[in-house]
C-alpha cells in the first residue's frame, strides 16, 4: 500500500469537495430566496452530505499518518438560473466520475481508502443520475411545470 498516494488522493478530493459543498450551499440559498424551496433544500442537503464526505476523507488522512491541509480551491461560478446550474453540475459529474472511478481502482491495495472512495463514487453517480433526471423532466413537462414542482 502506498500511503502517500492514498493521502494525496484523499486530500485532493477533500479540497475540491469542500469548495463544491460551499457552492451548493450558496446556490441552495439563492434558489430558496427565489421561492424554489424544494430545490433550495435539495442543495442544502447536498452541501451537508458533501461535507460529511470531506470529514471521512480527513479522518482517513489522519489514520494514514498524514496531515490534512486547508488549501484554497479555485473560485466557482455562481448562477441564479436553476437549469443552468444543474447543467453545469452535470457537466462536472460527466467529467469527474470516470476519473474518480479510475482512481478508486488504482487504490485497491488500500482497502479502507478504496471502500471510502468507492462509496463516494457511487454517491456521485447517484447525484449525476438525479441531474440527468431533472433535465429529462424539464424536457418532458416543460420548464414552468418543473419550476412549479420546485416551490
Amino acid at each position: 500500500m502506498d500511503k502517500q498516494k492514498s493521502i494525496a488522493a484523499l486530500q485532493a478530493y477533500a479540497t475540491g469537495l469542500a469548495a463544491q459543498s460551499l457552492q451548493h450551499k450558496v446556490e441552495g440559498k439563492i434558489f430558496a430566496d427565489q421561492g424554489f424551496s424544494k430545490l433550495g433544500e435539495k442543495y442544502a442537503e447536498h452541501a451537508a452530505e458533501e461535507m460529511a464526505w470531506v470529514d471521512q476523507f480527513i479522518e482517513r488522512i489522519l489514520d494514514l499518518g498524514g496531515t490534512p491541509l486547508v488549501e484554497a480551491a479555485p473560485a466557482m461560478p455562481v448562477t441564479t438560473d436553476p437549469v443552468e446550474y444543474i447543467k453545469a453540475d452535470l457537466a462536472v459529474s460527466h467529467e469527474q466520475v470516470p476519473i474518480l472511478q479510475q482512481l478508486v481502482l488504482s487504490l485497491a491495495d488500500d482497502l479502507k481508502t478504496y471502500d471510502i472512495l468507492k462509496a463516494y463514487a457511487l454517491d456521485e453517480e447517484e447525484d449525476m443520475l438525479w441531474s440527468e433526471t431533472q433535465l429529462d423532466l424539464i424536457e418532458k413537462i416543460g420548464l414552468q411545470n418543473w419550476l412549479v414542482k420546485q416551490l
